[in-house]
């Protein structure tokens, strides 16, 4: 059965049934839900999950980000770049740069699409109601914020929490990557629509990415996408699939 603790988390995150992986529809469809008592203590490390290829895979777009010349080969210099950059019109017109909080040795690399009105306030990504679910998720599979590294796609708020524009990814993926690099994740939970398109370089609806794991071009690490918080919160139904994401990234952690 499941613990005082981790009744409490699913309680907080709003689960109280639990669909199979099999039964994942796209977004607009009803989740089958089906009872569990499942517990996540009892989790065995799964065998060597599929990795996918996005089947919509996205050509390089010709355009080409400026050449930033702020150091990028130290966990200080990556900072200090991010803040002093200026190369989009994101890093002219934020309140402040949103580089991402957490532990810069993390397994976990969480990328989420971009900061919005709190996280510009207040300088750190996933905050507000969107961050208050987040960290629900996170503890319902044992793992507090501070163990992760969080961050985004890019590192400034779009005008009116828009998508950000190519340009702007691309400037701004000169950054994440480093960040990547330097952290070395075991894996990395991919947030969101705008962060599964950028890493996987595909436009494959995020119901079909969920139900496979990936592996981010160029590197052995997987990565697994899951809902954003924020659409959880407008689509409560899709909680269900967003937990038996965190089970699977659970598995992955503790093999």
């Amino acid at each position: 059965m499941l613990s005082a603790r981790q009744k409490h988390c699913l309680k907080g995150i709003g689960i109280r049934r639990w669909v199979e992986r099999s039964a994942t529809p796209e977004i607009s469809e009803t989740e089958q839900q089906v009872e569990t008592d499942d517990p996540l203590v009892n989790l065995h490390p799964p065998s060597a999950p599929p990795v996918e290829t996005c089947s919509e895979p996205v050509a390089e777009p010709e355009l080409k980000p400026p050449v930033i010349d702020l150091p990028l080969d130290s966990w200080e210099a990556i900072q200090h770049s991010i803040h002093q950059c200026q190369s989009c019109e994101l890093g002219r017109n934020c309140i402040q740069k949103v580089p991402g909080i957490g532990n810069q040795q993390a397994d976990l690399l969480i990328i989420g699409e971009g900061p919005g009105q709190d996280e510009d306030i207040k300088g750190e990504p996933f905050v507000g109601r969107s961050g208050q679910l987040l960290d629900k998720m996170l503890a319902a599979i044992g793992i507090a914020r501070s163990q992760a590294f969080i961050t985004n796609i890019v590192k400034c708020r779009p005008p009116n929490n828009r998508d950000p524009h190519v340009d702007e990814v691309q400037t701004c993926n000169q950054f994440l990557q480093a960040q990547i690099k330097h952290i070395n994740p075991e894996i990395i939970l991919s947030v969101g629509r705008i962060s599964a398109h950028s890493l996987l370089h595909c436009n494959d609806p995020v119901g079909h990415l969920i139900k496979e794991m990936h592996q981010l071009p160029g590197t052995e690490i997987p990565v697994k996408v899951t809902y954003h918080p924020a659409y959880l919160l407008r689509t409560p139904s899709a909680k269900a699939i967003a937990w038996q994401d965190m089970k699977t990234l659970h598995q992955i952690l503790n093999k």
